[in-house]
């Protein structure tokens, strides 16, 4: 296009054109210009000879020559529309004031132009930005051809120009708002999947039109269909959020791994998302338990939508995952201390209140149970203060946790009191125990030097049908009697 100032209205010249085709050219809805581009193709023939075959390289080492060439178009007519569309009085005004209508960066556009009519075409396209005379930027899509008969000279170029700007505005708003939304979604702070769902959707039509209607009993008696689905997931996207929670250095390694990440217990878990969808349950969330490329449990909140639109084929699914391992950690550490003692790390008062009322309900009988007390404690704490008898009580937990395993527990119940709890064991098995415990705290009597551990013990055993309590008391008593004998040969050897 134009650009050049020196395009005065003495450059201008009126067509001798047909009164009924100058009537169409004037009343076109769009804005025309006549144009004379023959000194421009002369100026290719000059520099052809010069030796010049790459066009836009040549003019990209010698940007100057670019507004020498477009200086040589000459404006031979434009329309009606043409003067509206750019704000001008008449031909003349547009015509002196073509330097506010062309500038910035035309130039660069004007490269495009030229060089399509140097490849040989008698046509070229471009879009670019135009100015009107009061200063309104106009986006506008720029057409030209060379009129039939005017081939070797390009004297006669029809171009049309169209505003776009109202199109380029939405197209700019549209690309805005997906560069947002793109935004939103590579930097949530949360992991974001988009996944096609859509082969899924149809194993589950084709198993509903087979006639099942109890689709838990089905899935429950064929994991393998529940396995297939899984295999039918198709990741489409992932987050950059998604990348650091499960360690993967980029998407291509994290989506080549996912059964590392989708392992062990979460067919269950995706089990149920399926009878969920069965169930027409488009937008559904779970607690589940993944794993990151590390193997490190990432416990995740799991939230499942299918794209607003998508319902029909589910081929565009949202799933964002939260991850939740602190508190799953929080809440772990929370539950060990409410059955925990914090001292001795062996279960407290109230897990042993509990697994009492449990065992009397359900057994296994007969149940045998370990009356245990630190021996001198009280003296340890009286002599050389808390801190003493504290390390005392923890050693006292380390010889009772590796004493016993599952199913037997111990609990610490009081300050020096401990009660093991032996279900399924007659007196025989106990016995067996606090031979176990009398040898451990040989062992670590060796290991601490200072004050020595010491216990006294006393087993019961509770058949079917007894009352456990009585059988505690039981178990008590032998224990008092054993703790008095070791006091009473203490005192002795005092003496």
């Amino acid at each position: 296009m134009p650009n050049d100032p020196r395009r005065a209205a003495g450059q201008f010249m009126r067509a001798s054109v047909p009164e009924g085709d100058a009537d169409m050219f004037d009343l076109a809805p769009v804005s025309l210009w006549l144009e004379d581009f023959s000194a421009v193709r002369e100026q290719f023939a000059d520099w052809r000879a010069a030796g010049v075959t790459d066009l836009r390289a040549f003019l990209a080492e010698h940007p100057g020559r670019i507004a020498e060439c477009s200086s040589r178009i000459r404006v031979v007519k434009v329309n009606q529309r043409t003067l509206s569309l750019f704000n001008a009085k008449d031909v003349d005004h547009l015509v002196q004031n073509l330097d506010r209508v062309f500038r910035d960066d035309m130039l660069t556009t004007h490269v495009d132009e030229l060089d399509q009519l140097w490849s040989g075409k008698l046509r070229f396209v471009s879009q670019t930005v135009n100015y009107t005379l009061d200063g309104k930027r106009l986006d506008v899509l720029l057409k030209a051809v060379v009129l039939p008969g005017h081939e070797d000279t390009w004297s006669r170029v029809l171009v049309t120009i169209e505003d776009i700007t109202e199109l380029e505005a939405m197209r700019r708003t549209a690309a805005a708002s997906e560069l947002y939304a793109r935004g939103l979604f590579e930097h949530s702070p949360v992991s974001l999947w988009v996944e096609d769902f859509s082969s899924v959707k149809a194993l589950l039509d084709d198993v509903r039109e087979r006639g099942i209607v109890d689709f838990r009993t089905f899935t429950n008696v064929h994991p393998e269909f529940v396995e297939r689905c899984m295999q039918e997931i198709h990741v489409l996207d992932v987050n950059q959020h998604t990348l650091r929670m499960f360690a993967a250095p980029d998407k291509t390694t994290l989506l080549s791994r996912l059964p590392d990440i989708f392992r062990d217990d979460m067919q269950q878990h995706f089990q149920e998302q399926l009878i969920d969808l069965w169930e027409g349950k488009l937008f559904h969330q779970r607690e589940v338990l993944n794993y990151s490329l590390e193997g490190n449990e990432v416990h995740v909140h799991l939230q499942f939508s299918v794209f607003p639109g998508h319902e029909a084929r589910w081929d565009l699914v949202l799933v964002a995952l939260t991850d939740i391992s602190a508190r799953k950690k929080a809440e772990a550490y929370l539950e060990f201390l409410g059955k925990h003692d914090v001292l001795t790390k062996l279960k407290n008062r109230s897990f042993y209140i509990d697994e009492i009322n449990r065992l009397e309900r359900k057994g296994p009988f007969p149940v045998t149970a370990i009356a245990v007390d630190v021996n001198g404690l009280k003296a340890v704490n009286d002599q050389l203060g808390h801190a003493a008898g504290d390390a005392l009580l923890r050693r006292a937990g380390e010889v009772l946790a590796k004493a016993v395993e599952k199913p037997f527990q111990a609990a610490r119940i009081g300050g020096d009191e401990f009660v093991v709890l032996l279900p399924g064991t007659d007196e025989r098995g106990g016995e067996a125990v606090m031979d176990g415990i009398r040898q451990l705290l040989e062992v670590n009597n060796q290991f601490y030097s200072g004050m020595p551990l010491s216990f006294a013990m006393g087993a019961a055993t509770a058949s079917d049908g007894e009352r456990l309590e009585a059988m505690l008391q039981r178990a008590d008593a032998v224990m008092y009697t054993e703790k008095r004998a070791h006091y009473e040969a203490s005192q002795r050897k005092d003496a």
